[in-house]
């Protein structure tokens, strides 16, 4: 017999071997590999379910996320345009005091120019009147030099003494 075409004895044997091998398959192997499968495609099943979960929590935490930077963003620019009114609001507070100073300051430098104006008219009033004394007094001299005519200047302020108090 030719390699091809084998013998019945040994078709039976092989047919008999694989029925056995079978059997003990069926019984004890089949079911370790089914079960087997069956435990890795729950955890698959499982795996996908736990994966759809997180995809679902990491959206909701993006999307938490992004409401809380809107938020932060908002916070921001609300301290930003608080900062500056604050800024605004303290430059015109010290623009008013620098003013409200100068202004006093400008008061009492003209007070005080004004006190020395009137202490210099005082000096030159004063200044005049003892120049005026001292000129009134030579021409006076000069003018007197004789007793008749200080006798005629002291009558003629006698006679102006009365009329002055009528006055």
């Amino acid at each position: 017999m030719g390699l091809l075409q084998p013998e019945a004895g040994l078709l039976f044997w092989m047919l008999l071997s694989f029925i056995v091998v079978f059997v003990i398959l069926a019984k004890y192997g089949f079911p370790v590999i089914t079960k087997m499968v069956e435990e890795r495609r729950v955890f698959v099943e499982k795996s996908l379910e736990a994966a759809k979960e997180a995809k679902a929590q990491l959206d909701n935490i993006k999307t938490e996320s992004e409401a809380l930077l809107q938020s932060a963003r908002e916070e921001q620019m609300k301290i930003l345009n608080e900062a500056a009114a604050a800024k605004e609001r303290i430059i015109s507070q010290a623009k008013n005091e620098a003013s409200i100073e100068a202004q006093k300051q400008l008061d009492e430098a003209k007070r005080q120019i004004q006190l020395e104006k009137e202490a210099a008219v005082r000096e030159v009033r004063s200044q005049i009147a003892l120049l005026s004394v001292g000129i009134a007094e030579k021409v006076l001299r000069n003018k007197l030099d004789d007793a008749p005519s200080q006798m005629s200047m002291i009558n003629r302020m006698l006679d102006e003494m009365p009329d002055t108090k009528q006055s």
